[in-house]
């Protein structure tokens, strides 16, 4: 008798197919993505570690080479976070991190508390602690550009710099920024925080800041954290206000600016100060 008769009609292929399987375990195809390894068929793709790809393709490598500017949103907080966890590398978990700000990204970060951003799985307070580091260190970095003209030659100069700072915030707040008698920037104040559509500035405390550093005139800056930086009729009234404080104290309002993340709006262009 044949000793594969009666063992069943697959017997044979089931042999044949042992002794194919060995090889083909031991020998995987190039995977298309350079970026995955493969196993067996039956193990789900595993991402190959950043350390591991070409040099050309690392976050770090082409910083270094091409500058920051060269790195997507993503890469370079990847670099922030500097590794991953089991199954997910930095960037991956950095493009998952964005996912959190929205449409807005890197700004919609701004918002989250640290509790939030360390819940996510893969963060942790390290993580989460690197990254809001790294978010106020932009943050302190535009803030700081603000003084960096001479003069202050119009309100582009102040709004490009302070959307970027105030444009995500989710409550209201109100602003001073001091100038001597050639419009130079002495300083910025916080002079008050409101809600989701409404800030508190009291005259008396917008020009507190500006009597004691003896500034020769203000700009006053609020944010719409609805992102459409259309002024309402209580920030048109406030001008007003303010604009007759100023003109008795001696400390002109030369503008009111309202940033958001849509743009910005200059009154004084709109011919409502002065």
């Amino acid at each position: 008798m044949d000793k594969t008769e009666g063992a069943g009609p697959d017997a044979g292929a089931v042999k044949s197919r042992r002794g194919q399987g060995g090889s083909a375990a031991r020998g995987s195809a190039v995977p298309d993505n350079p970026r995955v390894a493969v196993g067996t068929a039956a193990r789900k793709p595993r991402p190959i570690p950043i350390p591991d790809w070409p040099s050309t393709e690392r976050p770090r490598e082409r910083l270094i080479r091409s500058g920051p500017g060269s790195l997507a949103d993503a890469e370079l907080l990847a670099i922030v976070m500097r590794t991953g966890r089991a199954g997910e590398t930095a960037l991956d978990l950095a493009r998952r991190t964005l996912s959190l700000g929205g449409t807005d990204g890197l700004q919609g970060l701004l918002r989250l508390a640290a509790d939030d951003l360390a819940a996510l799985p893969g963060i942790g307070p390290a993580k989460a602690a690197q990254v809001l580091a790294a978010l106020e260190l932009g943050a302190r970095a535009a803030r700081r550009a603000v003084a960096a003209p001479v003069r202050l030659q119009g309100p582009e100069d102040v709004a490009c710099a302070l959307m970027v700072e105030m444009g995500p915030l989710d409550r209201e707040q109100f602003r001073v920024l001091l100038l001597d008698t050639k419009h130079g920037l002495i300083g910025t104040e916080v002079v008050a925080v409101g809600g989701l559509d409404h800030v508190p500035a009291d005259p008396r405390e917008v020009f507190k800041p500006a009597v004691r550093r003896s500034a020769a005139a203000v700009i006053v800056v609020h944010n719409h954290p609805s992102g459409d930086p259309e002024p309402s009729a209580q920030d048109l009234e406030l001008t007003d206000r303010l604009f007759d404080a100023g003109r008795v104290l001696g400390i002109p309002v030369l503008d009111h600016i309202v940033v958001a993340r849509g743009g910005y709006v200059s009154l004084a262009a709109r011919g409502r100060v002065g």
